[in-house]
């Protein structure tokens, strides 16, 4: 781990301000930035472990484990709270069988939380895959179920 993580850094190491898009760029080789790995970034960019603990902790986007085969990020934000998100997160919840902020038992799909994805005219929305879906209800919800395979 500590060879992929020095790989991964090597380009962004003596450069300031580096440390979010290094993050990234370990999620998206790693899948995650597992806890094991945060002494090796804050060596690469000669930052303490605290320093890099707490940006990973912070911003939502950054994944302590593995996510699911198929993800699906639900919107929170005032504009799809105002047009009924609560109800779609309660029918997403019961038809994939996996609490908010949680991946299922089956590694199929991890349904997470994201504030604000930039389509609150046609809110509620969500991100499928990394795919922006709006204007959900419950129809909506099983169709994403029934394409995930969840």
């Amino acid at each position: 781990m500590a060879r992929q993580i020095d790989a991964i850094a090597r380009p962004f190491q003596g450069q300031r301000g580096t440390l979010l898009p290094l993050l990234h760029a370990v999620q998206a080789e790693l899948g995650h930035v597992a806890d094991a790995t945060v002494p090796h970034i804050a060596a690469a960019l000669n930052l303490s472990r605290a320093d890099v603990h707490g940006v990973v902790t912070f911003y939502h986007d950054f994944r302590r484990a593995p996510a699911g085969a198929h993800v699906v990020k639900l919107c929170r934000a005032e504009a799809c709270q105002a047009r009924g998100s609560a109800a779609i997160e309660a029918a997403a919840v019961a038809r994939l069988g996996v609490a908010m902020g949680a991946t299922r038992a089956d590694g199929q799909v991890t349904l997470e939380p994201t504030y604000c994805i930039g389509l609150c005219a046609i809110g509620p929305a969500a991100l499928v895959d990394g795919r922006p879906v709006a204007r959900i209800d419950a129809a909506v919800v099983a169709r994403i179920a029934a394409e995930i395979g969840a």
